[in-house]
Parts: structure tokens; sequence; C-alpha cells
């Protein structure tokens, strides 16, 4: 993604200089970084010791952890902001991700947490129509669900729900990089004025902004395959 995708979500996460942000499955860990350079203090954590190598790499003034995003290796409550982009759905077990996102954010923190919709329209509906399957990257376990779905998912996590923003693929450019980039491709313009358009449960992604629940009050739901 581009480094404005990654700026908008500090934005709409209210991450400030000061606060401890943890990025759990980080990947290159590109949010980590440009958090750092805004003097947040930021921890990148990923299963994958090659994307934390490569990050570390990169930056000096962040930290990183290689662990199991099931498993935190971090104490509880201590995270102003917790990030998951676009990873619990790979997980063997999701909700016990969710549940350790709850775990180590402090009671007035908060977890930013974006998932993919199952009916979106400018994503899995146009893709299924012209190849007749959902869209799949490659991963070892690929799931997408519905936005009802999702958020009794991160309720049983003991996750509270207290805004959803939807996200097509488009973003305002933040960095002149790019602007220059997106003004090379026009499309992307009209397909953010469509994505504005449609409803938020046709929404490509889901980003959830949570607080950790006072208590928890799992459901049962039959959609939920974990």
């Amino acid at each position: 993604m581009r480094d404005s995708f990654y700026l908008w979500l500090l934005e709409v996460a209210q991450a400030r200089t000061g606060q401890l942000l943890v990025d759990v499955a980080c990947g290159n860990g590109r949010l980590v970084q440009l958090a750092a350079e805004r003097g947040i203090r930021a921890i990148g954590l990923d299963l994958a010791i090659e994307g934390i190598v490569e990050a570390a790499q990169s930056s000096k003034t962040a930290q990183w952890i290689v662990g199991n995003g099931q498993y935190l290796p971090m104490p509880a409550h201590c995270a102003d902001v917790v990030m998951s982009i676009g990873s619990l759905e790979h997980y063997a077990n999701p909700a016990e991700g969710a549940a350790q996102l709850a775990r180590i954010a402090k009671p007035d923190g908060i977890v930013c947490v974006l998932l993919p919709n199952a009916f979106g329209a400018l994503g899995n509906i146009r893709h299924v129509l012209h190849h007749g399957e959902v869209f799949d990257d490659e991963q070892p376990i690929q799931r997408y669900a519905t936005r009802r779905t999702w958020e009794i998912m991160l309720n049983n996590g003991g996750l509270y729900i207290e805004r959803t923003v939807p996200f097509g693929e488009f973003n305002r450019p933040r960095t002149r990089k790019d602007m220059i980039w997106t003004a090379m491709r026009p499309q992307k313009f009209v397909k953010g004025a469509i994505g504005k358009a449609v409803p938020i449960n046709l929404a490509n992604h889901f980003i959830f902004l949570c607080r950790p629940a006072d208590v928890m009050s799992p459901q049962h739901y039959p959609m939920l395959p974990y």
C-alpha cells in the first residue's frame, strides 16, 4: 500500500506523539516506520522474521518483535493504540487474535482493525462477476465476512466497537510522491468517488475502531466459522 494509506490510518486511529502504538502482523513495518517518524513510540510485531528483519534495517527508531498474534508476548494494558490491518482474517483462530488485541490495549486505548467484506461492491462482487470466485491473495487461510459477522467476532474477543469506517481502497494522497502517483492514475479518483457513494455494508473493507469491553458477552452466530 502507498504511504498515504498508512498515514490515513494513523489519523483515523488518532495516534499522537508520545503514545505507544503496536502494529500486530505488521508485515514489512511501513506503518510502524511512519508512526515512529512522527514521534509515536512504535512497535511492530509479525510472525514472519523476514519482514521484521527488513523493517529493522529500514528503521532504527522503532522496535520490532517476532511473535504470534494469537499469543502476543506483551503485557496487558500496555498500548495506547493497537493496529491490526488486514490480518485477523488469515489467523487460525481470529477470535483469539481479537482477544489478544483487547488484552494489550489500555482501558482507554483504541484498537483499529481492518477486515475485508465478503460483499464489497468494488471488491468481491466485481471480482466474482468476472472470475466466478472471491479474490484470493494466496495466503494459507483466506476469509471474508459481512460487517455484522466481523462485529460479533470482535465482540466475542472482548472488543466494543465505537465506530466503523468504510474503506474502498482509495484515500486522499498525503505525500508529494503519492500525489504524483495518483495524478497519473485518474481512474483512482473515479473509484474513490464511487466508493463514497457505496453503502457501508457494501464497502470493500471495514475499519473497526474499538475499545476493550468492560464486560464480555459472547454471542452465538451461525455465520462464524470459528
